[in-house]
């Protein structure tokens, strides 16, 4: 499972119909005020519900990913209506409206995602491509004397790295990652990013 809304079935990709689940890396707040990874455990909770089970698959259309859209059923029993009433998705309204009762029962019980506060898949979805293309202008506004590299590794250590530095030349930047570049090692370091040791 990649997230909540999305399985495999005989390899093939299919989106749940009708449903928007929580991103893979999206949290969510607890009644206790706390972060919760929601996305994973959206995801975890489908996979443990279809686990070890047959699942059929009702395709309705096909998305502009090329997946297969479609309702899907276990022992007769959607899978797409399992998740908006456990609380672990929301009816995607944008597309189909068959869940809303379900989505706001489980509001009302306060089950899951409900139990707390969270934001929209849908908008989450939209302040990352916001914050994405934001970053990609800053980093094209940036000006071309500031040639300090700002890299964040796979474990998300904020690095820089300076010219003549022996990694200078192989690390690339990727701004829709949030890398970018400075113009001084003060400026990185009051951004939160540590020197390179080589």
């Amino acid at each position: 499972m990649t997230d909540g809304d999305t399985i495999t079935v005989a390899r093939k990709r299919i989106r749940l119909w009708g449903i928007d689940a929580p991103e893979s890396t999206q949290q969510c707040t607890s009644n206790a005020g706390s972060a919760w990874p929601c996305g994973r455990r959206s995801a975890a909770a489908l996979d443990g519900y279809l686990l070890d089970k047959t699942v059929r698959c009702q395709a309705k259309d096909t998305d502009r990913y090329g997946r297969i859209v479609a309702e899907c059923y276990v022992q007769g029993q959607s899978v797409n209506r399992w998740m908006v009433q456990s609380g672990w998705a929301v009816a995607y309204r944008e597309y189909a409206t068959a869940f809303v009762a379900d989505e706001r029962n489980a509001q009302q019980q306060r089950r899951n995602l409900w139990a707390g506060s969270f934001q929209m898949p849908a908008d989450y979805r939209r302040s990352k491509r916001t914050q994405s293309a934001q970053r990609a202008q800053a980093a094209a506004q940036t000006p071309a004397h500031c040639a300090i590299k700002g890299n964040i590794s796979s474990k998300g250590s904020k690095i820089f790295h300076m010219p003549g530095q022996r990694d200078y030349t192989r690390t690339s930047i990727s701004p829709a990652k949030g890398e970018r570049f400075f113009c001084t090692s003060q400026e990185a370091i009051n951004a939160g990013w540590r020197r390179a040791a080589r």
